[in-house]
């Protein structure tokens, strides 16, 4: 019985496993043309590298707090689900002033 347990829980690893990496790999693919066009088509060709530095990793943290949120949601575990997608809303709103504060300024009229 102890060998049965111990391979569910092993499966069940893997899985979640598998679920981050794929969401790491969903943070990835969403972030390219916004990191493409902050790295490659900055304002007369100068790179804005807080797209890499910055964007990058909150992506991939993001896309793996709301990959492992659902995981959990399927399992039924809603207390770690509840948890992520108050991570993933930390994450986002980080995002969000990390962009606002790289922004050039803009002129005043």
């Amino acid at each position: 019985m102890e060998i049965q347990n111990s391979r569910r829980d092993a499966v069940v690893g893997t899985a979640g496993c598998l679920t981050a990496f794929a969401g790491a790999l969903a943070g990835i693919v969403l972030w390219a043309p916004h990191g493409k066009g902050g790295l490659l088509d900055g304002f007369e060709g100068a790179s804005n590298w807080n797209v890499l530095w910055v964007g990058l990793p909150l992506m991939i943290l993001g896309g793996i707090a709301a990959a492992l949120a659902v995981f959990f949601l399927v399992r039924g575990d809603w207390k770690r689900a509840r948890g992520l997608v108050a991570a993933n809303a930390r994450l986002i709103a980080l995002g969000v002033v990390g962009d606002a504060q790289s922004r050039a300024p803009q002129p005043e009229w």
